[in-house]
């Protein structure tokens, strides 16, 4: 993600993972996908109050000892272990496990579990699948040189490299090539293994 500000900013930023998310906002976390809110709207008060303490916070190690400990106190939420274990297959396959076969592993049908996973998760399995897929990718054109993107697709999962492509256009607004081209720009880890 790229940020431009015109004037002076400093932030923190805190990305959950599904299950991380959950356990943090509880059932919220439905409500607060794919957008950009206050934190004082999310957590009221006390969300106001962590901002005031960070901001007041004399160095970046105190911020973020501040932030860690606010997260683990309020991570607490638990979702239902039909759903944990349907996320945590989901995850280890890296996002190739067929939601059909989840939903008959945790016994229940693949309508129910969409709609349980939407509204524990926050997106349905298919939609975290996709997610989970497209980011093996990007990890994969990163840490590789030489690569061709047939390849990459098939070691992420996809079905071939026209739903790659698909995908690079839904999550990034971009062809592979395109965000390839980009991310060389901006991550210097590229930088440096185009260099060598």
């Amino acid at each position: 993600m790229q940020i431009e500000s015109d004037g002076r900013a400093a932030c923190v930023q805190i990305d959950f993972t599904p299950l991380g998310a959950f356990r943090f906002h509880g059932g919220a976390v439905a409500d607060l996908t794919a957008q950009m809110i206050d934190l004082g709207d999310v957590l009221g008060r006390e969300g106001r109050r962590l901002a005031e303490m960070v901001a007041d916070a004399p160095e970046w190690p105190q911020r973020f000892a501040i932030v860690e400990d606010f997260v683990h106190r309020r991570a607490v939420h638990e979702p239902s272990p039909a759903i944990a274990a349907a996320l945590d297959a989901l995850c280890r396959s890296g996002g190739t496990s067929r939601i059909g076969a989840l939903a008959t592993e945790v016994g229940w049908s693949r309508k129910h579990l969409a709609r349980r996973f939407q509204q524990e998760i926050g997106v349905a399995p298919k939609t975290l699948a996709q997610m989970l897929r497209f980011h093996r990718a990007c990890g994969l054109a990163r840490s590789r040189t030489g690569t061709g993107w047939a390849s990459i697709a098939i070691d992420a999962g996809y079905a071939d490299q026209a739903h790659l492509a698909r995908d690079f256009r839904i999550f990034s607004g971009e062809t592979p090539t395109a965000w390839a081209a980009r991310i060389q720009g901006t991550d210097s880890r590229l930088a440096r293994a185009a260099a060598g």
